[in-house]
Order: structure tokens, then C-alpha cells, then sequence
């Protein structure tokens, strides 16, 4: 039973209740997300979570879904209220919570851990899960028990693999255990020192083609969905019309039925963003203004009301105690002052 799900839910629960963030996906395809209902407030017993029948349904029905990065509860709970229906625990946690320099630096149990947390923050959102580096290449049966962990450990609703078709074999064996696997392909960012960095996916017929095989051996496998990152539009596209799964888009074009990127570039919190998720807020500029007025703050002594204050009885005894006879709780004492 997922996180904060209640005892008495029914099995078909999202077939006879209203689904709050289901309701916020767009009624028309490839068009600007619908304004998010200012009814929701928040998780709510009497409402069905989103789960994978949720975004197999928003497909079918052609309403394309927000989805975002998070690593914390809180942030969780804020994107929840908003109405986002996915949010990805990535492995981009190793860039913008540990300040590695790429992804291959998420610690296994660590984002094992964020994941929890997520889900604890938004616990009526699908929550998925990136599987890091080496969780899962070395061997099928280490990926599946990883991959198991995020579903007991984390709370996880599925888990994302980076993988080409050689993949199928891992993916067949995950779906058998009950995991519902994320395919990502196109870009595969846990590759970028095979070739250099991060670069585009697809740009030759050749790699475009292979794409599309990669889909086709995921689909076979077993995949729940597919998020495809940074390839040109008519790939996508070609891979959109042939899939029977839900697929994620990440810098893939509009075409595909949910949209994916690492909420701190929407934030203004990154250094550089892609094109695909260009700030919407300025949040890095205002975390500057905020310590700047606070360092203003502490330095003049405006630190606002002080709530907490001794009896008069109380204080007495206490001066009386540490021999401060005729001390006044308002003499002045001086601040250590620090000159930056």
C-alpha cells in the first residue's frame, strides 16, 4: 500500500473517485498545460492517488501531464498542491544537491533515501525513481533486487533505467517481479564519458533508427512507459506513434504525452539550462537578495520580536542565582562582529 494511502481504500479507488491531478492535465494534445485547480489543497483520503492506469489513461484520452524533478519532502509537498502528477527522483540529485560535476555520482542508498522522502512530501503522486550508475549494469539479478529496494525502501511507484535494446533481457526480468520500468532512451546522460559529455541522441539516420529499436525492444520487454531525452522531433514523433506506453519527453520535442526537466533549472537555481527548461523564476538571484538582508539584518540588531522572556519572580531568582544583583534583562551586551 503506497504511503499515506488509507486502510479502507478499495482496489478500484481511482475508478470511482476523482483523481485532483488527473484533472490538470491538458484536455487537447501538444497544447499548454489547463490552470490547475485552486480547489486541491493538498492530499486528501476522499481522492484517488495518480498512478500508472492514471497516465495510461491520459494518453488514451490524448492530455498530455507535467512531470518535474525533487529530491526533498518539502519541495514535494509544494509541487503535490500545485497539481504536478509525476515527479522523478533523478540522478541529476549528484549535480544539484551534491555538486558533482555529471550523474554518475548518486550513491545508491542515498537516493534510495530521497525517494522516501518524496513520497512522504507527495504521497498521492506518482513517484519514480532513478536507478544510478551501476545499480543495475553488472548484473540482472543486482539490478533487480536495487531495483526492488526502491519499491520497499523508497516507496517508489516505478523505477527509470537508462538503457538501449541489449537492456531487454534486465527489463523482461524486472517486469516479471512486479517492477513497473521506465525506459529512458535517446540521450542516456549516465554514457555522457563515452562521448564527451552531454550531447544529442539520433541526429544520423543510423542512431535515429537504433532509437526507435530501443523503444521497440523496451516495449516488448515489458516497459510501463519510456522517457526519451534530446532527440530530434521526427524521432520522437515516430516513436510516440508507435508506442502503446505512455512516453516522457525531456528536451524530445512536444510531441510526446509528458513533459520532464530538473525543476532548479526552472527555478533560475543552475549555473546554465538547457533550452527546453529555461528559468521561470529567478530563485538564485532572491536567494542572494535574502542572505544579503539578513547578513543587514544581524548586523544592525533588527532580528524582529523577541517572544521569550522570564517572569518577573523568574528572572529575579535566576539574577540572584548567577550573582547579577540589580542586573536588568535590558542591559546591553555586546555582539562579536564579523566584517564580511
Amino acid at each position: 500500500m503506497p504511503p499515506g494511502r488509507p486502510a479502507t481504500a478499495t482496489a478500484n479507488a481511482e475508478a470511482t473517485t476523482v483523481n485532483p491531478l488527473a484533472a490538470t492535465l491538458d484536455s487537447t494534445p501538444n497544447s499548454p498545460p489547463a490552470a490547475i485547480p485552486t480547489a486541491w489543497a493538498g492530499p486528501d483520503p476522499t481522492h484517488a492517488p495518480v498512478t500508472v492506469r492514471s497516465l495510461q489513461r491520459a494518453m488514451r484520452e490524448r492530455k498530455t501531464f507535467a512531470a518535474l524533478t525533487c529530491y526533498d519532502a518539502t519541495t514535494a509537498r509544494w509541487l503535490e498542491r500545485a497539481g504536478v502528477p509525476v515527479l522523478l527522483v533523478g540522478d541529476t540529485a549528484a549535480e544539484v544537491i551534491l555538486g558533482h560535476p555529471n550523474t554518475l555520482h548518486a550513491p545508491l542508498d542515498f537516493l534510495i533515501m530521497l525517494t522516501a522522502a518524496v513520497k512522504r512530501g507527495a504521497p498521492r503522486t506518482l513517484v519514480m525513481a532513478d536507478m544510478p550508475f551501476m545499480s543495475y549494469q553488472a548484473d540482472e539479478a543486482e539490478g533487480v533486487r536495487n531495483a526492488g529496494r526502491f519499491m520497499t525502501e523508497g516507496h517508489a511507484d516505478t523505477v527509470k533505467l537508462e538503457v538501449d535494446a541489449s537492456f531487454a533481457p534486465l527489463v523482461a526480468r524486472m517486469t516479471r517481479a512486479g517492477i513497473p520500468v521506465v525506459a529512458h532512451i535517446g540521450s542516456r546522460p549516465q554514457h555522457a564519458k563515452q562521448v564527451g559529455g552531454y550531447v544529442a541522441a539520433g541526429k544520423t539516420a543510423d542512431d535515429a533508427v537504433k532509437i526507435l529499436e530501443d523503444a521497440d525492444a523496451m516495449i516488448a520487454a515489458g516497459a510501463t512507459m519510456l522517457l526519451i531525452e534530446a532527440t530530434p522531433v521526427e524521432v520522437t514523433e515516430e516513436v510516440v506513434r508507435r508506442s502503446p506506453v505512455p512516453v516522457i519527453g525531456c528536451g524530445a520535442g512536444p510531441v510526446c504525452h509528458g513533459q520532464v526537466v530538473v525543476t532548479h533549472d526552472l527555478l533560475g537555481l543552475t549555473e546554465r539550462q538547457p533550452p527546453f527548461a529555461l528559468p521561470i523564476l529567478a530563485l538564485g538571484k532572491q536567494l542572494t537578495e535574502m542572505a544579503e538582508s539578513w547578513k543587514a539584518r544581524v548586523r544592525t540588531g533588527v532580528l524582529g520580536e523577541h517572544p521569550y522572556a522570564l517572569g518577573d519572580e523568574q528572572k529575579a531568582e535566576f539574577f540572584r542565582r548567577i550573582g547579577r544583583r540589580g542586573a536588568s534583562a535590558s542591559d546591553p551586551v555586546s555582539p562579536i562582529s564579523i566584517p564580511y
